[in-house]
């Protein structure tokens, strides 16, 4: 007769995936941070779409830059009174550079920002799932970092080829400009999840983001600008992003001078993910 031993120790595991508690908790703590699989998720969005966004953050720039660096510039270093130090196009691709950085990063922040939280509320469906707002906050900002980092490095290499860089650290230049769009981003899109409509958005950008495209440096020193605008234009994130990434390609910039800057838009990324972390979770977790 067959008997009914003691049963065997329990081991924790479970019969139907065969992993003890411990072992999923350590699976746990070896899995990526949250916040990356949203900027996955935003990186899946845009392998269906990136076609339609290569005028405005690639093919858009470099003509411009073409337009300004090499057609205006013949005429800007045949002038007797430039007196930039060096051609224009040096002068100018690397303002180009972060102000295209400052432009993708501002588009991406403010109306896609909206529709997610009010027009077609994706940030909800994200939110339904193990993400807490502030993976979502700083998951798209991760994602838009690694869309400057791709445009930025496109820019450069034209840059290159046109004659504009003049210095190894050049290579350095993508994560300035990326840093700078950074200090844009976070706070637009801490300011557009709050908002109910849209109507703010473009007082923002003619009030705000073209005055600084135009005096921060990009196509002329500010030192040319009357005092009360060159003070207003070097607090700017877009004044500081165009000086580093220009000391960068013209291997110019100092120690001290590069770390101040990196500082500063350093500054506004941390005070714009504090407010949308804030705003996200205000939001979404009314």
């Amino acid at each position: 007769m067959t008997g009914t031993g003691p049963s065997a120790p329990s081991t924790g595991r479970s019969e139907r995936d065969g992993v003890s508690p411990e072992e999923a908790a350590a699976v746990g703590h070896r899995s990526p941070p949250r916040f990356l699989r949203v900027a996955e998720y935003h990186a899946r969005l845009y392998r269906r779409v990136w076609r339609g966004t290569l005028v405005s953050t690639i093919l858009g720039p470099i003509l411009y830059l073409v337009a300004m660096g090499v057609g205006v510039g013949t005429l800007i270093d045949d002038s007797p009174t430039a007196d930039l130090g060096v051609p224009y196009v040096q002068f100018v691709a690397p303002g180009m550079m972060a102000a295209a950085a400052m432009q993708t990063a501002v588009a991406q922040s403010l109306y896609p920002v909206l529709a997610s939280v009010k027009w077609i509320r994706t940030a909800y469906g994200l939110i339904a799932t193990p993400l807490r707002p502030i993976d979502i906050a700083i998951g798209l900002q991760a994602w838009l970092v690694v869309q400057l980092l791709a445009a930025a490095t496109v820019f450069l290499a034209v840059a290159g080829v046109a004659g504009a860089v003049r210095s190894p650290l050049a290579v350095l230049a993508p994560f300035a400009a990326a840093l700078g769009g950074l200090a844009y981003s976070a706070g637009g899109a801490a300011w557009a999840v709050s908002r109910e409509s849209e109507q703010s958005f473009q007082p923002i950008l003619r009030l705000g983001i073209l005055p600084s495209f135009l005096l921060s440096g990009t196509f002329f020193p500010v030192s040319q600008l009357p005092a009360a605008l060159e003070a207003l234009a070097v607090v700017t994130p877009l004044w500081h992003s165009v000086s580093l990434v220009r000391g960068l390609t013209a291997g110019t910039l100092g120690g001290a001078a590069a770390a101040g800057h990196v500082a500063v838009l350093v500054a506004y990324v941390a005070v714009g993910l504090a407010a949308g972390a804030r705003a996200y979770e205000r939001r979404l977790h009314p």
